[in-house]
């Protein structure tokens, strides 16, 4: 079964230097139909005018990913941590015990897009942490990169919870195939770009969840497509 998340029909929120779309209900957006994909609670797709962004706030038990599309996103952090996510980079946050941090655009002129994306930890009550990592578009070329994972395999970013998370960049026709074994389900998110999903056609900014399926047969319908494949319990 795959039920599309259209981006058509996500939540909205403007603010002047936000313009956001929420894939599940978020902030104050609210779809009881659309509370999350299993451990997956939020995917939000934020445009931040330049010089612009969230000032300090809290989080807790929470794992919190960064992936930014264009322009560059600018973090700071209770724990001493600060740096700059560019495209390519993966960055998580664990939230944890609780932690405060703020989140800019570093530029000046130009705006940032970018992904965030929250995921429900296996347990609460675990130590901070950031991690980032870059992943180049030839590393993900035509092939899903392994991101996130619990275990850190293969030089991804460790995310505490029975999540792999998958990138991948195509050019029209390329087609990759993740197998998706019984008591797994999937969600494909769509960067940019177009693919066809099991016979299911998607655009940019649109969702899917997957159950019951034996695998995500992704093809591309454009070049340059650029997708999320979330492997999940």
């Amino acid at each position: 079964m795959i039920n599309v998340r259209s981006a058509a029909e996500r939540g909205t929120a403007n603010f002047g230097w936000l313009d956001s779309r929420h894939t599940f209900s978020f902030g104050d957006y609210y779809d009881p139909h659309h509370m999350g994909f299993g451990p997956l609670r939020v995917i939000n797709e934020d445009r931040v005018s330049p010089g612009k962004g969230f000032g300090t706030h809290g989080h807790e038990d929470m794992e919190i990913i960064s992936y930014v599309l264009e322009g560059a996103l600018e973090h700071k952090d209770s724990i001493g941590t600060g740096s700059v996510i560019l495209p390519g980079d993966v960055q998580i946050m664990s939230a944890g015990t609780g932690i405060r941090h703020s989140e800019f655009n570093h530029s000046k002129s130009a705006p940032v897009h970018f992904l965030q994306i929250w995921i429900v930890p296996d347990r609460d009550g675990i130590a901070p942490r950031y991690e980032q990592r870059s992943f180049a578009d030839a590393d993900k070329q035509g092939r899903l990169r392994l991101v996130a994972s619990s275990d850190g395999h293969n030089g991804s970013v460790i995310i505490h919870q029975d999540v792999r998370l998958y990138a991948a960049v195509l050019n029209s026709g390329d087609q990759v195939i993740h197998p998706l074994p019984e008591g797994r389900r999937g969600w494909l998110q769509v960067a940019r770009g177009a693919v066809d999903l099991n016979g299911h056609a998607l655009a940019t900014g649109d969702g899917a969840g997957i159950e019951g399926e034996p695998a995500l047969t992704v093809k591309a319908k454009a070049d340059q497509t650029e997708v999320l494949v979330f492997d999940l319990p």
